[in-house]
């Protein structure tokens, strides 16, 4: 799992940036994941992107895939609905049917797996704490300010439990249409101003940013800010080189490779047991990050044997 590769997942109160790239947009991959983990827990979210109308970016995200368990509790009330019994044995029936229910509940993990393929139902925006945002309203980064530390001091430190957890994830932060490009410390004074927000509230946000529309030295400033580093990168088609170097090259979308895991009130550092990772999608349908191996070295393909994980559990706090 993601949160086993990062050594506990996001932590809270901490900044995550991605640095995106430009030929790909593999990074929405982890935004969506992000944004459906919180959303299926009923945790208040902000949403905030370039686009004219942010909502519509709600429908793309992916529904969970249901385990076994959860296949068979559905089963099992589609069937109670069909059946015809005598009204003395319905109560030892609802009695076994809760306690079932009671014993799947102790069992359940709080990260999920998605189906990229089927967009999750996602509730009214008032009613779970949704916030979307369009950056293109906030022309010196005041607006979004105020809308970012609002909906912080609702999800307050003192708060317990992750379904009081608020997320906040940020899409292409510099984007060109954003007109930013000369509000270079603007952008940089916001960066630093959520993260201090964070730092007292219950809550992670995500930030992805094209670090090649930025100057090189803004760029490292930008990455250094962040608490948790990772970048994405495609995979060329039609690279021999690499198809030759490593296991299951035609099975890869893309790179993700970890730059740094956040340390907050700890002196331990987090040793990785690796930095960079494929990512895949398992039947077409789920995100799987898998640790890079080397091909065999008559170059012929074989089975993966390294760890995979699902990124869709990787983004626990």
């Amino acid at each position: 799992m993601f949160s086993e590769i990062l050594g506990g997942g996001f932590q809270l109160g901490s900044l995550v940036m991605v640095m995106e790239d430009g030929e790909a947009p593999h990074h929405l991959l982890l935004l969506r994941n992000f944004m459906s983990q919180g959303l299926i827990h009923n945790q208040p979210l902000l949403y905030a992107s370039p686009s004219k109308d942010p909502k519509l970016f709600l429908g793309t995200l992916p529904s969970p895939i249901l385990s076994k368990d959860e296949k068979g509790s559905r089963m099992e009330t589609e069937q109670e609905k069909g059946l015809r019994i005598a009204w003395q044995y319905k109560k030892y029936f609802g009695e076994n049917q809760q306690n079932n229910e009671n014993r799947r509940d102790t069992r359940k993990e709080y990260g999920n797996e998605f189906d990229v393929r089927k967009p999750l139902k996602v509730p009214s925006l008032g009613a779970q704490g949704i916030d979307c945002f369009s950056i293109l309203d906030s022309s010196n980064l005041i607006a979004f300010r105020d809308r970012c530390s609002t909906f912080l001091a609702k999800v307050p430190r003192n708060d317990k439990g992750i379904g009081c957890a608020g997320r906040i994830a940020i899409q292409s932060l510099c984007a060109p249409q954003c007109g930013f490009s000369d509000t270079d410390w603007d952008m940089l004074s916001f960066i630093r101003l959520l993260k201090c927000l964070l730092r007292s509230s219950n809550a992670v946000a995500v930030i992805t940013f094209p670090a090649s529309l930025l100057s090189p030295s803004l760029s490292k400033r930008w990455q250094h800010m962040a608490d948790t580093l990772l970048s994405v990168r495609a995979i060329p088609d039609e690279d021999k080189d690499l198809a030759n170097l490593l296991t299951g090259y035609q099975d890869m979308l893309g790179l993700l490779h970890v730059h740094k895991v956040a340390q907050i009130n700890t002196q331990v550092p987090v040793i990785l047991d690796a930095n960079t990772f494929s990512i895949k999608l398992q039947r077409r349908r789920s995100l799987i990050l898998e640790r890079l191996n080397q091909a065999p070295v008559d170059g012929s393909s074989g089975t993966s044997y390294g760890t995979s994980s699902s990124c869709s559990a990787s983004l626990d706090f």
